[in-house]
């Protein structure tokens, strides 16, 4: 539905945003130059920028040595590298609006743009992307400076700035769109993306599932989005909140630890549960685990990237990548299938990775081959061999690592990921292969000498990977692997661990660690330098300097270790009463600021309020209300908001309650209807409005508090915001809008062709909310939601006139044709005659 009110960033922060991106190739010039005394130090030369400098020797030889590409073509594969990377973004599927968009597109913008020129060569300007389905992505060959300095690319920036607030399209690097096909998600499906900020894929994973959802309704599948960081939390739910989704919960918690939601296991058996829960345990049918990386496939988009880059960085998170895959593994349902992505081209962080997985997890899961799956993207095979550079020293197996090394370079970083032990007395460097062991005190066999350990060869598939290099279609990098989990994954004996800090110790280290961590930020990216910030304690972790206490739940939880509360605190918190402070076994449940910083989660009784929305608003009984509405205000005097949850997101909410909370909530559901007094001071008789977020969803099945208005009365709404009764075009519509109830009402615009109301509502309608007052209705929209509707419509009339113009050109020809027809036939009665 038309009137989507979604959360706009600041002017400051949106210069903020603007600022960061516009200068991304850009630097300060040194400050080499105003330490010199005889220098001119004035303003002018502190203000003077220089691009930055695009080469690094060791990246150069780190990949040379690895070979991810040729020789033949290093010199292309560089050149690439040190250009912008193009803009792309995709169009929402499920917007309202996706296919007038797509048709903008492709017979405006295609047209008008061809005779930009590119730097990239390419002929056309803006083109879909081959490999994405029905043509819903789009590559742009100019960069996004181009695109801001070009006048006559305006009004094409303007229209990608419009369009991305709304959440009609998401800007997206093109390479980031690419797991999420792999997931091969359907509408019923349990999703969950583990490292979600950004959340342009999180976005992505919405739009599938709701792909095939007919208009009003939910999808019976839901998306569970989770990051680290509090405030990579709060760019998550700012992307997501543009999708209007019901289908969504937003957690902040460690993916390597990620709750499985399961109870005490102390407690009772789920079998003697009074209230039997819908789900036993949270497990998803498709995990996307896009993992913190080194991030040198951002390259093109972040080139501060070349002057940090060092091969410690993926060594830094290689062990923490293990850990979040196999949690991710861990939660996945049998037959289930796992996406493992980075934004990084190094062996150590992708084939090595997956390598180790497919170690620790036996035959319980298979690395899939896609290679069938989207063939016009053009992608490289995982590689089998690599080596591991440290520091100065190129390192072929792990028996070459010395004694100082193993706490950081670690057996699983190389293809076989077999480990090399010396003996205590001497140093592993001055050990032949005939005197190492190995950790479980194997003497290694012969065929794991010097010579062969030098081209040492992975034995798995891992050419089933895909690499994807940004010469091969003007991209970013990515690398990329399917696994499928075939049953449960064997019993994992982690080791135990004493918890230390070693910042303490040393905190210059975590300096250190600052300027070797980053990941990929697609979508609406802070700087670079601040995403790194948030990485440090996770970098930290896997260089053994925080080391946590490893969860007690096996990696594989089972559905019958479920424990039960005390059946009556079951019952209560599934129906959401909330007292806190109750005993529950041995675990100690305090709802109402569980977790710090973050507000509760409740699911919302006051009947009194319920009822009297459904009777002003005359919902009828087919929308289900009951254990649908959430609030995260403890005091329900004082709630201002309302939001409402899918079924699949009410039984999470619900096992999250039995099992204590494990979940730190960040959002969740669709902003429903929200606390709302008259301006004029007079009592209404339903406190709260419908949401613009939440319209869509419940319009269906609204039969008070509509009406139906012509589209140029509907038009005019949009323009002046407020209109007097008596001053509609439509005077009928205006005497009908004074006689309805005072408070928030419904418009939805009437059919053009026939001028009637809709029977039923559909992907078509346009509707939005507004305020019957005493003398007017004034529009409950934000200005750039009226802007954008109005901007559709208007592409909608042009359509429509271009067609009706068509339409009479083809009846002209028509009554031609007819007309020599009947000359002809007029000439051959004629001839027929004389003869």
């Amino acid at each position: 539905m038309g009137g989507r009110g979604r959360g706009s960033r600041s002017r400051t922060q949106r210069k903020h945003f603007r600022d960061g991106r516009e200068n991304v190739w850009k630097r300060p010039k040194s400050d080499s130059a105003s330490s010199d005394p005889n220098s001119n130090n004035n303003s002018e030369n502190k203000t003077h920028w220089q691009p930055f400098a695009t080469q690094n020797p060791a990246f150069d030889e780190y990949y040379k040595e690895q070979g991810i590409v040729t020789a033949e073509e290093w010199d292309t594969f560089v050149e690439v590298l040190r250009t912008p990377l193009p803009a792309a973004f995709r169009i929402n599927s499920s917007s309202q609006f996706c296919e007038d968009i797509k048709s903008q597109l492709e017979n405006d913008f295609m047209n008008s743009l061809k005779a930009e020129t590119t730097d990239g060569g390419e002929v056309e300007a803006i083109r879909p992307l081959p490999w994405y389905p029905d043509n819903l992505a789009w590559h742009s060959n100019f960069s996004r400076m181009q695109l801001r300095k070009n006048q006559t690319l305006e009004r094409f920036h303007e229209f990608l700035k419009l369009e991305n607030e709304i959440g009609n399209i998401t800007r997206q690097e093109a390479v980031s769109m690419v797991p999420p096909l792999f997931l091969d998600v359907r509408p019923d499906h349990f999703v969950f993306d583990m490292c979600a900020a950004p959340g342009s894929k999180t976005f992505q994973l919405l739009e599938i599932i709701y792909q095939s959802t007919k208009s009003g309704s939910l999808p019976d599948g839901m998306v569970m989005a989770n990051d680290l960081d509090v405030q990579r939390c709060n760019l998550l739910i700012h992307q997501t909140k543009r999708m209007c989704t019901a289908n969504l919960i937003v957690t902040n918690n460690e993916a390597q630890h990620f709750p499985g939601c399961r109870a005490d296991k102390n407690g009772s058996k789920a079998s003697e549960m009074e209230i039997e829960p819908q789900i036993s345990q949270l497990l998803f049918d498709r995990v996307l685990c896009d993992v913190p990386c080194s991030g040198d496939g951002t390259l093109r988009k972040a080139p501060d990237m070349w002057r940090k880059w060092n091969p410690g960085m993926g060594n830094g998170l290689h062990s923490l990548q293990i850990q979040i895959a196999m949690r991710g593994l861990s939660l996945l349902k049998v037959g289930g299938r796992m996406v493992y992505s980075t934004c990084s081209m190094n062996p150590v962080e992708d084939e090595a990775v997956v390598a180790e997985i497919l170690r620790k997890c036996g035959g319980s899961v298979e690395l899939v081959d896609v290679s069938s799956e989207l063939p016009q993207l053009v992608r490289r095979p995982g590689v089998r061999k690599w080596k591991v550079r440290d520091k100065d020293l190129w390192l072929a197996s792990h028996k070459d690592v010395s004694k100082f090394q193993r706490y950081h370079i670690l057996p699983s970083m190389f293809p076989s990921g077999k480990s090399y032990v010396a003996p205590a007395n001497k140093d592993l460097e001055h050990e032949n292969g005939e005197n190492a062991i190995s950790e479980d005190g194997i003497q290694p066999t012969e065929d794991a000498s010097t010579e062969d350990l030098i081209e040492e060869v992975s034995d798995l598939p891992l050419e089933r990977c895909m690499r994807i290099v940004p010469h091969d279609q003007n991209s970013g990098a990515f690398f990329i692997a399917v696994l499928q989990k075939l049953s449960p994954l064997p019993a994992i004996q982690e080791k135990p661990c004493k918890k230390r800090n070693l910042f303490k110790k040393n905190p210059e280290l975590q300096g250190k660690l600052l300027d070797q961590v980053t990941e990929d930020n697609s979508g609406l990216e802070p700087d670079s330098r601040d995403v790194a910030v948030e990485k440090i304690s996770e970098a930290a972790t896997e260089a053994d300097l925080i080391v946590d206490e490893p969860d007690e739940a096996d990696m594989e939880p089972d559905p019958s270790n479920i424990s039960n509360q005390d059946s009556e605190e079951t019952k209560a918190l599934v129906n959401g009463e909330t007292d806190s402070g109750k005993a529950v076994g041995k675990r100690k449940l305090q709802l109402q600021g569980k977790w710090k910083g973050v507000d509760p989660v409740l699911f919302f009784k006051d009947e009194s309020i319920i009822n009297s929305i459904k009777m002003f608003y005359g919902i009828d009984e087919s929308f289900p209300f009951d254990g649908h509405l959430i609030s995260r205000n403890s005091d329900k005097n004082h709630v201002k908001r309302i939001y409402y949850v899918s079924k699949s997101v009410k039984d999470v909410l619900g096992l999250n309650f039995r099992v204590g909370q494990q979940l730190k909530i960040a959002s969740i559901g669709l902003k429903m209807f929200e606390r709302q007094t008259s301006r004029e001071g007079t009592s209404t008789p339903c406190s709260f409005r419908i949401s613009s977020e939440g319209l869509p969803v419940i319009l269906p099945h609204i039969t008070n508090q509509i009406l139906y208005a012509s589209s140029v009365d509907f038009k005019h709404l949009l323009q002046y915001k407020a209109i007097k009764f008596a001053d509609f075009v439509d005077a009928e519509f205006g005497e009908k809008a004074s006689k309805l109830m005072m408070g928030c009402c419904v418009i939805v615009m009437r059919d053009s062709k026939t001028m009637l109301d809709p029977t039923k509502v559909d992907a078509s309608t346009i509707a939005i909310g507004c305020w019957k007052g005493r003398s007017n209705l004034n529009v409950m929209v934000t200005a750039i939601d009226c802007q954008e509707l109005l901007e559709r419509l208007s592409v909608r009339m042009e359509a429509e006139k271009g067609s009706s113009v068509q339409e009479n050109k083809i009846n002209v020809d028509d009554l031609q044709l007819n007309g020599a027809s009947k000359v002809e036939e007029s000439e051959t009665t004629q001839l027929v005659a004389d003869a």
